[in-house]
């Protein structure tokens, strides 16, 4: 199917975007393919990198509190993905970005019992996700 002159066409279809790996330790993040072949390394502490996804922003090197809210969402198995594989126009799915945030959806997965992944993963902690 080829595009016309208007018509709206996959950005992430067009060019192969690297994906973001973090190194929660160091809190440094890296741009790089995602070769299933190879192992992605932190050239600080020689440790494996984690794949935050294509969508990630880091918090600042600085940012301690930051990147502890990335480390308990990134030990939960979640990415800063998009809503679709491609990344068509849609915005990245929520992810808490400060630790209140993180407290409150803790206080929620601990109080009904949820799997802290699903309660991360919403904007609000006690609606359900409509994915």
């Amino acid at each position: 199917m080829t595009a016309r002159y208007g018509d709206s066409v996959c950005v992430y279809a067009m060019t192969y975007y690297k994906l973001h790996y973090a190194c929660v330790p160091c809190r440094v993040s890296f741009k790089q393919h995602a070769w299933p072949q190879r192992e992605h390394v932190c050239p600080n502490c020689s440790q494996p990198l984690i794949c935050a996804g294509r969508d990630f922003a880091p918090p600042p090197r600085r940012d301690v509190h930051g990147w502890s809210v990335v480390a308990a969402v990134l030990g939960e198995g979640l990415r800063y993905e998009g809503r679709s594989a491609c990344g068509c126009g849609k915005e990245p799915r929520y992810r808490p970005r400060t630790r209140a945030e993180l407290r409150v959806r803790r206080n929620v997965a601990a109080r009904y019992r949820m799997p802290l992944s699903e309660t991360l993963s919403r904007p609000d902690a006690l609606t359900p996700a409509t994915d």
